[in-house]
């Protein structure tokens, strides 16, 4: 079976590297903490994609649109449907550190047999579970290794590489997805339902 490793590369044109499980701006240390970079990021933003996906439900019964048309609404014929995206952005935050724990990720099925209310339910579920995680529990999972299996290949990862180069980038995007399709269908959101509540200084 193919393998290749992956590490968290350096960022070109800035100061910033990684040395083993330690990260430097120049010549200083930084304070990295996995539970910031991760979890409170999946938390901010699956707590928005419950608020909008409420409030676009609002909007379709009030207007007469069913919710099963936009379970399967795509936004180019080639790309997959709204409950993908939805399904993805669950699989890559809860799933990730289910994964990262555990050592192995696969991708997500489409699972095409849940409606609307079953999505909701999913991402509440999702927050929920997150919620549970302590930052030391997190935090303890850097330089862990992992592996991402996609057929008969497979990737490693660290479990920093793995959740900040690729799973992150894919919760963001499919979260990005989702609301840009319920956009499309007339929902009536804005930047600040897909932002969600900030981390204010307390």
């Amino acid at each position: 079976m193919p393998q290749c490793r992956l590490p968290l590369p350096e960022i070109p044109g800035t100061l910033f590297r990684q040395s083993a499980n330690k990260f430097y701006l120049g010549e200083f240390a930084v304070t990295f903490s996995l539970y910031d970079a991760t979890v409170a990021n999946y938390l901010q933003i699956l707590g928005s994609v419950s608020g909008f996906l409420e409030k676009s439900l609002t909007h379709f019964k009030d207007n007469g649109i069913d919710p099963a048309e936009i379970v399967e609404t795509r936004l180019f014929p080639d790309m997959l449907p709204f409950r993908f995206q939805v399904v993805s952005l669950a699989h890559h935050s809860r799933g990730a550190m289910e994964a990262a724990k555990n050592g192995v990720f696969v991708p997500p099925s489409g699972k095409p047999d849940l409606d609307y209310a079953a999505l909701q339910a999913l991402v509440k579920d999702a927050h929920s579970e997150l919620s549970a995680l302590t930052p030391d529990a997190v935090n303890a999972l850097l330089g862990r290794d992992m592996t991402f299996k996609v057929g008969d290949r497979s990737m490693l990862f660290t479990a920093e590489g793995f959740l900040m180069s690729f799973s992150l980038p894919n919760f963001f995007f499919h979260s990005t997805t989702a609301y840009d399709i319920l956009r499309h269908k007339g929902a009536p959101l804005g930047k600040r339902d897909f932002i969600g509540r900030l981390n204010l200084k307390k």
